[in-house]
């Protein structure tokens, strides 16, 4: 039945709780309700959050967050990984109500005394639930306001004091309290949340062309050290294991091979091995978990591709034909999304033999996870039954909490939120395809606070697939603004490598395709030759990477917000981080961390415009003057409301600015 003061409309639960939220440890995760009473009588609400281990996490006091709506509103923030509860407790607040009411009868002379001793009777209540150091101030409260000597308005300003106020705020007198109904919080580790990717493929650091030669996972380890001093977590491999060679493809994704092309990491498996193999030409186990250990030692994490297909040479296919689909002429199918043909690549049938397809998949994720795999990248989850991903992330999630899946899934938005929920860690997302001011800002909004409570997105700028129009027409500019947009609006971002050198030729006119995709060959790359002259974004890269690892605010997703600008290709945003966050979520006062971004969505222009910003939303009142300070220039600036800016997109398209309340400069 519903509580005396009913507590309804919980937030963050996910389709009506079948799924709990996700949080990362130390997250800061709002909880809200619609809590009301009948009558006038003033009423309170807290959240009780609890950890895995079912202690009490903390009492968090609520506020109105939307005057009218009877929506309350606070912060909790959950200090260790595991599976938390939250609920929220609804109460009539007595002193609350008699406080309101004292105030006006005894301003007009009515009912004095008596709301007096009422008033002292309330107190001396409240002060049975307090701690006993803290018990002599109300009894002075009480006194004052039973000393006929005194003026009504003086003995009424007994029990008005601020730090009794502060007292009852952490001790107040409740009433008639009820809860509502119980949510759940996934929390896991922070890097579930917050990291800048790198993805490259092995085969090419070190690799030759003439002649034809592979690199290997050592030579690669050389490339390690730069990757790191850019600035990343993460560092993906697309799948490291044999590679089949019937319906090879060649380059530019063709149908006729040449004799030394090495065909697509992703038709997996040969004679050679499956996927708990290494390709032979790439090197060992041993050299496999070398690298792994190289990474570790410079700071970052090895996520691995883990594609669910096999190649037609891959042990699957004569061990396991049930595995697969037979066609009516007797043949398997391979993969299509007519009218293009994977000739190369054989799906999984999941509904043949799922006993036996689920048992391989969980030993292949135990044997990665043996050789220091904590995180994979799934590729194409969505053409895997969403059943079989509920499954098989639970198990993992109880056996290795620790390991983190990114969900590959670029597909239409109900399947894509639906892996999330079900628990794939992080997800791909449509930013790619993003460009403009409106879309953008549309689109983040949603993510940052429609789904930031089940889905946890990783914008890419690009990706071995996905060579956007915007990057082959915009120029340097252009990488410069996605590299932003990417790394300052999201939590996590990431770069397929090459982006630092601005490659930016399609196979094609129309098409998102690499010309001599790396997919299908290898491609050496002079790293220190476009350093040394001075055309890399490496040093871009590694400031914006930087200026995160900098600023917590800018680790965070539900904080994103947007302000006005009057040109069209000029879009503001911040993210604030307050102050002071206590055990229980509790914060206020001005923001501890700004951060503003100011960029120019043109890449082909100069832009100018005012920017119209929402004070409160960065912990200023609206007359506030303040100082920023530019991340990528160094240049200060004195700011208010308005702002004037000129972005220039071939010598700086944007504005990182750190927001620095109180003296301007």
């Amino acid at each position: 039945m519903i509580g005396r003061i009913p507590a309804l409309e919980l937030s963050p639960v996910i389709d009506c709780g079948r799924w709990p939220a996700k949080a990362v440890v130390g997250e800061i995760v709002p909880v809200s309700a619609t809590v009301f009473r009948e009558g006038h009588d003033l009423l309170g609400c807290n959240v009780v959050l609890r950890g895995p281990d079912a202690a009490k996490g903390g009492f968090t006091r609520m506020i109105p967050v939307a005057p009218g709506t009877d929506r309350w509103q606070a912060q909790v923030r959950p200090t260790g990984p595991g599976r938390w509860t939250f609920h929220v407790e609804a109460w009539g607040d007595p002193i609350g109500t008699w406080q309101h009411d004292a105030v006006i009868k005894i301003d007009v002379g009515q009912d004095i005394e008596l709301m007096l001793e009422e008033g002292a009777r309330l107190l001396t209540r409240a002060a049975r639930g307090v701690p006993k150091e803290e018990r002599a101030a109300m009894a002075k409260a009480v006194e004052g306001l039973r000393d006929t000597a005194r003026l009504p308005t003086d003995r009424l300003a007994c029990a008005m004091e601020p730090s009794l106020l502060a007292l009852l705020a952490d001790w107040p007198l409740r009433e008639s309290v009820s809860r509502s109904e119980t949510g759940v919080l996934q929390v896991d580790r922070v890097r579930a949340l917050y990291g800048s990717w790198y993805e490259f493929f092995p085969r090419s650091e070190g690799a030759s062309l003439d002649p034809p030669r592979s690199g290997t996972l050592r030579t690669a380890m050389e490339r390690l050290p730069g990757i790191a001093d850019m600035g990343f977590d993460v560092v993906y491999l697309p799948p490291v294991h044999p590679i089949g060679t019937s319906f090879r493809k060649g380059a530019n994704n063709s149908l006729d091979p040449g004799p030394n092309d090495p065909g697509s990491p992703w038709a997996i498996g040969s004679s050679e091995g499956g996927h708990d193999a290494i390709h032979p030409d790439l090197g060992t186990l041993e050299d496999f978990d070398a690298f792994v250990a190289r990474t570790r030692d410079l700071g970052m994490e090895v996520a691995l591709d883990f594609a669910l297909q096999a190649s037609p040479d891959h042990p699957w296919v004569s061990a396991h034909p049930e595995w697969f689909t037979t066609r009516a002429d007797g043949t398997i199918a391979y993969a299509e999304n007519p009218p293009k043909k994977y000739q190369d690549i054989y799906p999984l049938n999941f509904d043949k033999d799922y006993a036996g397809v689920y048992a391989e998949v969980r030993r292949l994720l135990t044997f990665w996870m043996s050789h220091g795999v904590r995180i994979f990248r799934v590729d194409n989850p969505h053409t895997k039954p969403v059943s079989f991903w509920e499954e098989m992330l639970s198990e993992i999630r109880q056996s290795d909490p620790d390991v983190l899946f990114l969900a590959e899934a670029f597909t239409r938005p109900a399947v894509l939120n639906t892996l999330a929920k079900v628990g794939f860690h992080q997800s791909y997302t449509y930013f790619t395809w993003r460009t403009e001011k409106a879309e953008l800002q549309e689109y983040l909004t949603e993510l940052a606070e429609r789904d930031a409570a089940f889905l946890r997105p990783n914008l890419f700028v690009n990706t071995p697939d996905i060579l956007h129009a915007y990057l082959q027409y915009g120029g340097p500019p252009a990488f410069k603004i996605r590299a932003v947009l990417a790394s300052m609006l999201s939590p996590a971002w990431g770069v397929y490598s090459g982006y630092e050198l601005g490659e930016y030729i399609a196979v094609r006119p129309g098409s998102e395709e690499y010309h001599n995709s790396e997919k299908y060959q290898y491609r050496p790359r002079d790293w220190a030759a476009a350093e040394a002259a001075g055309t890399s974004l490496a040093p871009y890269l590694r400031r914006l990477n930087e200026i995160r690892r900098a600023h917590p605010a800018l680790q965070l997703l539900r904080n994103l917000r947007f302000h006005g600008a009057d040109d069209p290709s000029i879009m503001a945003f911040s993210k604030t981080l307050p102050p002071q966050v206590t055990d229980n979520g509790s914060g206020g006062g001005t923001a501890a961390d700004t951060v503003l971004v100011v960029v120019n969505l043109d890449a082909h222009a100069v832009r100018e415009t005012t920017v119209d910003l929402d004070l409160p939303a960065l912990g200023l009142d609206w007359a506030d003057r303040f100082g920023v300070h530019d991340e990528i220039t160094g240049a200060d600036f004195e700011w208010g409301q308005y702002n004037f800016v000129r972005l220039d997109a071939f010598a700086e398209p944007a504005h990182i600015l750190t927001v620095r309340p109180g003296t301007p400069p």
